[in-house]
């Protein structure tokens, strides 16, 4: 079981204060730990809000179940795929509906950590710019998700099956309860996580292989469809979102890049005046 938001946001606290404190220490090993423990806290502190934004709502949970059809709705009008239908003709397959349902309950959690560690370590350099867009990333999809909404699976009357709960596999408890609550469907973190760490991995690494991380975000958008967690326009929303903090920071970038040239720019100094010379006053001298 994943930790509760508050033992992460205790651990996040009591890591950034011993990195404050560690950068103070004449030891070196304590000084290379220090941005490490720092850079851990706030990858905490991210996943403790991630775990406090199911328990939170601005909006009755009463609508969560219309906003949710009327996503279905929008879907229909776009003429998007039908989950449905996906998950109809993978659900006689039961080994592959519970490795669906394993997958979207554990994998989104480790991949990242082992995407922002190999970061971390291999390309330090790289690492703030998708860190930051991590971090607008999740905080701009817990805060739409303060607006509670049904996922596919709460729809039995349109064909959906809840898989976890068909195998047992749920990490939901009642509404509102568990590791995360079932109405924080609209963006799909899963979905924003898996394709930022593709999208990471294919910008900085140089490998031949950098080409098999597309199949963690594959396999999310499949397994979020297969388990009936997400909609379409769930996974669309994040990483429109994602793109949009990408886009954010790098303007950012650029305005804080000109400022800092201007400052570094020498000063043009004002050319010194030329003394006239006065033919008159010579001859009079």
């Amino acid at each position: 079981m994943w930790l509760p938001w508050d033992i992460a946001a205790g651990l996040a606290l009591g890591l950034l204060v011993a990195s404050l404190v560690a950068r103070r220490r004449p030891r070196r090993w304590l000084r290379v730990a220090a941005p490490f423990a720092q850079e851990t806290a706030l990858v905490l502190a991210l996943y403790a809000l991630w775990q406090l934004a199911g328990h939170l709502s601005v909006m009755r949970v009463d609508g969560a179940l219309d906003r949710g059809r009327s996503i279905w709705d929008l879907q229909r009008a776009l003429h998007l795929p039908s989950e449905q239908v996906i998950q109809a003709a993978v659900l006689p397959f039961s080994w592959l509906v519970q490795l669906s349902n394993g997958y979207y309950a554990i994998m989104h959690v480790p991949a990242l950590i082992a995407f922002l560690l190999w970061l971390f370590v291999r390309h330090r350099d790289r690492y703030p710019q998708l860190r930051n867009t991590l971090a607008l990333l999740t905080g701009a999809c817990l805060a739409i998700q303060l607006v509670p909404v049904a996922p596919p699976r709460m729809f039995p009357g349109l064909g959906f099956v809840d898989t976890a709960q068909l195998y047992h596999q749920s990490v939901y408890g009642a509404v509102g309860t568990g590791i995360s609550d079932q109405l924080s469907a609209m963006p799909s973190v899963h979905v924003g996580w898996a394709v930022l760490i593709g999208v990471g991995v294919l910008t900085v690494s140089t490998s031949r292989w950098r080409w098999l991380v597309l199949a963690h975000p594959i396999a999310t958008v499949f397994v979020v469809v297969v388990t009936a967690n997400h909609w379409w326009l769930d996974g669309i929303a994040a990483v429109a979102i994602m793109v949009a903090a990408m886009l954010a920071l790098r303007g950012v970038g650029v305005l804080t890049d000109r400022y800092r040239g201007r400052l570094a720019a020498p000063a043009v100094l004002a050319p010194e005046p030329v003394p006239v010379f006065d033919l008159a006053e010579s001859e009079a001298r």
